[in-house]
């Protein structure tokens, strides 16, 4: 399910307006790399990640979104089969992004596999990377996908925020999709709430399920109340 806008690809952004500390996740990337075997140096990955992220263009996929998507995985790593997969999609996820393209997910997964490939990770760990990029289209893993679970939590996480945190949130997904007239963004982003709300579960981990579900429904229903 798309949950930005009418037509947008992922939901939870969390820190607008902030900047994270890029020598940090330099050294994160660096660390994560190495985990997952990288037969080569990883630095220059992650300045072509870091640019990516940085495009100026964006005002929710940034950074400070990958930032705290990481941060969040700090929590739920503990419940993937995989926590280095998981925080290298986590990397690759929105690392190629244009909001008025639909295809996002799916070259961000064909970036990640062929950087992975060239750094010399195991095959098979890299196909788990882009499977799980792909997999935030929808944001829906099937029962028993800890490693998708772990992931599509962590970048719905945003929805749980402070009232003000998702406000910023919010305000930052709009201006990304300033093209988009007021009103037919307002009907779409309405769409996307109401499915939302529908879902039985917006967080499958238990941490998600236990600290983020009831905060993310009140923001969630606050904010469709605007849209109305």
């Amino acid at each position: 399910m798309n949950t930005d806008t009418p037509h947008s690809d992922t939901t939870a952004g969390a820190t607008a307006g902030t900047t994270p500390d890029t020598t940090a996740l330099r050294a994160r990337w660096r660390a994560t790399a190495t985990a997952a075997g990288a037969a080569h140096d990883p630095d220059p990955y992650a300045d072509r990640l870091l640019a990516a992220w940085a495009e100026p263009h964006r005002r929710y996929h940034t950074t400070a979104h990958l930032a705290h998507v990481l941060d969040r995985l700090d929590a739920l790593a503990p419940h993937a089969a995989d926590p280095t997969a998981v925080e290298l999609a986590a990397w690759f996820h929105d690392a190629v992004y244009r909001p008025d393209r639909s295809e996002n997910e799916e070259r961000s997964a064909a970036l990640a596999e062929r950087a992975l490939a060239e750094l010399g990770v195991d095959p098979a760990r890299t196909a788990e990377v882009a499977r799980l990029v792909r997999l935030t289209v929808t944001h829906d893993p099937a029962p028993g996908d800890t490693d998708g679970e772990a992931l599509c939590d962590a970048d719905l996480a945003v929805l749980a925020g402070t009232p003000q945190a998702y406000a910023a949130y919010a305000a930052a997904v709009r201006e990304e999709y300033a093209f988009v007239p007021d009103e037919a963004f307002r009907t779409g982003r309405a769409d996307v709430l109401r499915q939302l709300l529908a879902l039985p579960r917006l967080f499958r981990t238990p941490h998600g399920a236990e600290h983020w579900e009831t905060a993310a429904r009140h923001n969630l229903t606050a904010e469709l109340r605007t849209l109305a």
